[in-house]
């Protein structure tokens, strides 16, 4: 904490003495959205390139005086949070002040903007962001204030914890991880008690894009327990980019890509090539939007997917049909095709990429 105490005493010291030489103040921070200031490295994903791009927030430029002043007010909240030891969730910095930050949206890129200008993990700001994600199956552990977790004996997922950080005395028998995009998919593998039946596992959920609690937790077990990783997604372009942000991690959060990223991540399903192979009827898929066909060329143009053949050639299959599959489609085969046949199947036979 003294550590960021001290950055935080930086960043002010510096607007301080601007004043005293009678010079605007001015906050530099990394041009976090640009992939030019991205590479990407095996071992990590997408990581900040150590001499990025900047950009200045200026006190005397009417476009950037209020976000000048936001930062300010934000690094305030920080520091006292920081002496006082004590959180707070992006929501109740928002709620503060509504009038004040205007949106959520603004908070969040503020707070990333802080945390990647002082180059502390969110964490250590004192700062929570709200968790969405649900895991359940073989997995019990205890959470900082002592609560003990269990969620093999729950019939229903248990939230992933606000401070992933503050875990400890993780234990799990299970033989692999199963990330699930969606949260119908989710409660539907819960219902008919996947992660008990074929072997034990655990599974997660970020119900969609990933927050960064889920990340992190995902990141956690990894380092953990050193099992498989497999994610289970549409075959679409959302959702192989959701799973590349489980993966290989996202631009905007690349300056955090060591805590975040699990490079060993492996596309379990739903893969293009199974659409044909299982003669899935061509009615029960969707046809491309013009978004889709916009994102999944993005996706192939990334540096990560030329290291990934097998991944590649999936993208051409589902770029060439122009149509995709939300994980919903197996029940078109049979009510419980995914977890009494697809699943088992794949892990059994070694079905992923």
């Amino acid at each position: 904490s003294s550590e960021v105490l001290e950055a935080i005493e930086n960043v002010i010291q510096g607007v301080v003495q601007s004043l005293a030489q009678k010079k605007a103040p001015v906050l530099t921070v990394a041009n976090r959205a640009d992939w030019r200031n991205i590479e990407f490295k095996d071992s990590v994903g997408l990581q900040m390139i150590p001499g990025c791009t900047t950009k200045q927030i200026r006190s005397d430029c009417p476009q950037s005086a209020r976000r000048f002043a936001l930062i300010l007010k934000i690094l305030s909240m920080i520091y006292k949070m920081v002496q006082s030891n004590t959180y707070a969730t992006k929501r109740d910095i928002y709620y503060s002040d509504t009038l004040l930050f205007g949106s959520q949206s603004v908070v969040d890129q503020i707070i990333n903007d802080i945390s990647c200008m002082l180059k502390i993990p969110r964490r250590s700001l004192h700062v929570l962001s709200t968790t969405k994600g649900f895991v359940a199956g073989n997995l019990s552990y205890t959470e900082e204030d002592g609560t003990k977790v269990n969620c093999t004996c729950s019939a229903t997922a248990v939230t992933v914890p606000s401070n992933v950080q503050g875990i400890k005395n993780l234990t799990s028998h299970a033989k692999f991880i199963l990330i699930v995009e969606k949260d119908a998919t989710f409660q539907r593998l819960l219902d008919d008690d996947f992660f008990s039946k074929v072997s034990p596992c655990i599974m997660i959920t970020g119900r969609g894009i990933p927050d960064l609690n889920t990340r992190l937790l995902v990141r956690k077990l990894w380092d953990s327990f050193q099992i498989p990783i497999f994610t289970l997604m549409d075959a679409d372009p959302h959702g192989v980019e959701i799973m590349c942000v489980y993966k290989y991690g996202s631009v905007s959060m690349s300056f955090e890509a060591h805590h975040l990223t699990v490079p060993s991540v492996k596309w379990l399903g739903l893969l293009p090539s199974d659409l044909k192979r299982l003669h899935i009827c061509k009615d029960a898929l969707i046809p491309f939007t013009k978004q889709d066909e916009n994102k999944l060329a993005s996706i192939q143009k990334r540096p990560y997917i030329a290291c990934q053949p097998l991944w590649k050639k999936e993208l051409e299959i589902m770029a060439a049909s122009k149509l995709k599959a939300e994980i919903q489609v197996l029940t078109s085969v049979s009510a419980d095709y995914l977890s009494r046949v697809y699943l088992p199947n794949k892990l059994q036979f070694g079905g992923w990429l």
